[in-house]
């Protein structure tokens, strides 16, 4: 593993990349926001997610782009929630509602290298109680390991010392051609339902069959035939063991199989992705559909409605999440 200066934000605060090369991968990740920065996978000479090489980008129009969002992912209706009997008010940063925990959240933030090899990267984040409305003093970590013949995995952990919410996301955007948008990617999703959601993206509380739905991924669709995408799938009612959720598949040959204990994937087709000024990997913005997000974790807006998974955290109590990356190459063309 090697660490070195990335850049720095406008607060002064430096930025720093960490390289992880091992079993086929070589991975790149920032300790701002635990960063998935770069991702390549032997005899492929393209990014695989979205990134770029300039700082200001990620204090910019990319700042969710492969990051670790939270404390909690996803929206919070009215950017408010009863936490143990109390009423927390957070920053409404997407209209009224809060999103990816605010623009303090854990993307936001420096985080700490605490352990690292060839193939490991532990990185550890310390939120204090009250930052963003949230409570509770909370230790969080995000471990990257790859494994052989081309394994990413990524384990997000949290304690807290008061009761408070905890929904913790990787929020990369994916690209296994190294083209400019996905339109000829497949994509399949191990679900028979999703959240339907009203015109601020809030899930309504409902739980649909997907049946004849158009939206209906458990066969694999290619992404330009399917309606606009920014929904929870449900997995599942709750965490679970390691799980086959989700693949994607380019046309050069690069397939990735997604599997997760998170009883959601919110799939994003990234309709509204525009990076300009700043460069992507590919040396120009990205546009509309540059990359497809899928983001395992709890349902979103899970405070508002009590059937669905709690993203409540106790004391004494921890939040874990595993995801698994693995990738493979048929042909390239």
């Amino acid at each position: 593993m090697t660490l070195a200066p990335f850049g720095r934000l406008r607060n002064g605060r430096e930025v720093q990349i960490a390289t992880l090369t091992a079993g086929g991968l070589r991975v790149q990740v920032l300790t701002l926001g635990a960063i998935l920065q770069d991702l390549r996978l032997d005899g492929a000479d393209w990014p695989l997610v979205l990134g770029s090489e300039q700082i200001g980008a990620y204090e910019g129009p990319m700042a969710w782009f492969g990051a670790v969002v939270g404390p909690v992912a996803n929206r919070i209706s009215g950017a408010e929630a009863m936490i143990a009997g109390q009423r927390a008010r957070f920053e409404a940063n997407d209209g009224p509602n809060t999103l990816h925990g605010g623009s303090n959240g854990t993307s936001a933030q420096i985080w700490s290298v605490t352990a690292a090899s060839a193939e490991r990267l532990l990185l550890r984040l310390d939120l204090p109680a009250g930052l963003g409305g949230f409570p509770g003093n909370r230790q969080l970590r995000a471990e990257y390991r790859i494994s052989a013949p081309a394994t990413l995995e990524l384990e997000l952990t949290a304690t807290t010392d008061a009761p408070t919410l905890m929904n913790l996301a990787h929020h990369p955007y994916w690209n296994l051609e190294g083209s400019a948008e996905t339109s000829s990617h497949w994509l399949r999703v191990s679900a028979d339902a999703l959240l339907p959601t009203d015109a601020a993206r809030l899930p309504s509380g409902k739980i649909a069959p997907l049946g004849a739905d158009a939206r209906d991924l458990r066969a694999p669709r290619r992404m330009n035939t399917l309606p606009p995408l920014d929904h929870c799938y449900v997995l599942a009612r709750r965490p679970r063991p390691l799980a086959e959720i989700a693949t994607l598949r380019g046309a050069r040959g690069i397939t990735l199989d997604l599997a997760s204990t998170a009883p959601g994937l919110q799939v994003y087709d990234g309709a509204g992705v525009s990076t300009a000024p700043w460069p992507g990997h590919n040396g120009i913005p990205y546009g509309p559909f540059a990359g497809v997000a899928l983001e395992p974790q709890l349902w979103p807006d899970a405070p508002a409605h009590p059937d669905f998974p709690s993203a409540l955290l106790q004391p004494g109590a921890q939040f874990q999440q595993l995801t698994q990356y693995r990738l493979s190459r048929t042909s390239l063309n």
